[in-house]
């Protein structure tokens, strides 16, 4: 199951062999004879040719056994001043960081799609809701971009949980470090980490970046979640705001005249997921002692899951996002409701001197009895919030190409990472 870190296991060991050779614990043609090993081993593993034997306890054992029958000596010498404690620890947090970076593009994807979609839907007005209930007038865009706000803090988390990991824990060993002279920073430069551990006892039993990652993914799902429900009520016949396409519907086994928004659905559904991972993870780390423990091999599985089914929903959100085709006719109609502009009543005549609370009983009253006349039509209304933050639309059209900004922000922020 952990053959997800075997990439990081090689990378990791490469970086060992370099730290012990430029601590005098290898020569360069020990060092030479280590690195050809291992990449061989890599490049196994990278084409699937790698053979694994019953006897391979974990990826780590895997590919110490292999380099040992390539080439003994250097296999005998690589685990110098290393336990599978730190090792495992390291490949953990280079595995996190890899996967923080394949998120922030995901979410860069999805944010795109909704400022796009933001920007060209940025003055069709449409009813905002509260409780379920029309409420007043926004736009399309407004709402659209209300989805991809949460998105981009849970970048922000995601980039947190990526730092979280930076910290080398190579060089901890069991729990105690080493009594010979390990070289930690050569190691940390090697493979991108500003940080080394400072407790070595620390260094092998933490996980908390693990559940930093594991948590960024909840709140990824549980706004991707909000985004697929928002769309299956947009998408119902009682609606009727949006038309989806093939690519993001299917039809009934039954019934001929059905377009069920499946993969609207299933981002909510699979939310459950992203929980079930961070309870398990958080109850795995729960109560254990220091340092290290066997019930850590449990992390792995339920981070593994969380990942993957991150990058999943990301990716059919995208899609989702860019494949809506909205209607406008029925926007239209629904907007044109005059109790929307209840609230807009009321403050005409605050603005006529008119104390509030008594403008909202009389509004109130007005629109009981079915007698309400609204002071302007909705797209009026949209044009007086002129505020920032607000749906105006030219208001709107500036957010989305911020949005689209801030994601070509984290589109930048990968690939700084992945060249460090």
């Amino acid at each position: 199951m952990d053959v997800e870190l075997a990439e990081y296991d090689v990378l990791g060991s490469l970086a060992h062999a370099h730290a012990l050779q430029a601590a005098g614990l290898l020569t360069k043609e020990q060092l030479r004879r280590v690195e050809k090993g291992l990449k061989t081993v890599g490049r196994e593993l990278q084409s699937g040719k790698f053979a694994f034997a019953d006897s391979d306890e974990d990826i780590h054992t895997a590919v110490e056994r292999r380099l040992g029958e390539l080439d003994a000596d250097a296999a005998a010498r690589l685990h110098t001043g290393r336990s599978r404690n730190d090792q495992v620890a390291l490949d953990l947090r280079l595995y996190c960081r890899a996967a923080a970076g394949a998120i922030v593009e995901g979410l860069a994807f999805v944010v795109e799609a909704l400022a796009a979609q933001a920007r060209s839907h940025a003055a069709w007005p449409m009813p905002g809701y509260t409780h379920l209930q029309r409420a007043q007038p926004i736009t399309v865009g407004h709402h659209l971009l209300a989805h991809a706000e949460p998105l981009l803090r849970d970048a922000g988390r995601v980039i947190n949980a990526h730092e979280a990991a930076g910290e080398l824990p190579l060089g901890a060993g069991a729990l105690a470090g080493s009594t010979l002279p390990l070289d930690r920073m050569t190691a940390a430069r090697e493979l991108g980490f500003k940080r080394l551990t400072r407790n070595s006892v620390d260094a092998v039993s933490d996980r908390d970046f693990a559940l930093d990652l594991a948590y960024a993914c909840l709140s990824v799902g549980i706004h991707l979640s909000r985004l697929g429900e928002d769309v299956v009520l947009w998408a119902s016949a009682e609606f009727g705001f949006v038309r989806l396409a093939d690519e993001v519907a299917t039809g009934s086994s039954l019934m001929p005249h059905k377009r069920n928004p499946d993969v609207a659905e299933l981002l909510r559904g699979r939310s459950g997921r992203a929980l079930g991972s961070l309870v398990a993870l958080a109850t795995v780390l729960k109560g254990l002692p220091l340092a290290y423990d066997r019930d850590l091999q449990e992390d792995k599985r339920a981070l593994f899951d969380t990942v993957a089914n991150c990058l999943e929903c990301l990716e059919a959100a995208a899609l989702l996002v860019s494949r809506l085709e909205f209607d406008r006719a029925r926007l239209e109609a629904a907007v044109a409701d005059p109790d929307l502009l209840a609230t807009d009543t009321a403050e005409r005549l605050v603005a006529a001197g008119r104390p509030f609370r008594e403008a909202h009983l009389e509004v109130g009253r007005s629109v009981l009895e079915g007698s309400h006349e609204p002071p302007w039509v909705a797209a009026r209304s949209l044009q007086m919030r002129d505020q920032e933050g607000a749906p105006h639309p030219r208001r709107v059209a500036q957010a989305a190409g911020r949005a689209r900004r801030q994601a070509e922000g984290l589109r930048r922020w990968t690939k700084q990472i992945s060249s460090g």
